[in-house]
């Protein structure tokens, strides 16, 4: 009987041990993908202001103009920038969280 008792306390050690490894390996993951999907809306955000500081530098006639609709294009890259950090700062809270059994 006490055999059978301990193969069954083994047994449990050993799913919460691959519990414990299936949850690191997922909180591995998240900073990672977070990243990625960080720097992706960074690309996103370039290119469309980019693009519409091309659009509207072509149909600007005085260089001031075209010096304001460039800046105002990188204002707002500046700003998708913050944005992406933000959620990638709240990932890793999120992770760490995770990690230290607050979550």
């Amino acid at each position: 009987m006490n055999e059978k008792r301990v193969e069954v306390v083994l047994e449990i050690e050993q799913q919460a041990q691959a519990i414990v490894e299936a949850a690191r390996r997922e909180a591995e993951a998240v900073p990672l993908q977070a990243e990625h999907e960080a720097q992706a809306l960074l690309a996103q955000a370039r290119a469309a202001a980019e693009d519409q500081a091309r659009a509207l530098l072509a149909h600007a006639e005085p260089v001031e103009q075209s010096g304001h609709i460039l800046s105002q294009a990188e204002e707002t890259v500046r700003k998708s920038e913050v944005v992406a950090l933000t959620y990638f700062d709240r990932a890793v809270a999120y992770v760490l969280a995770q990690v230290a059994g607050r979550g």
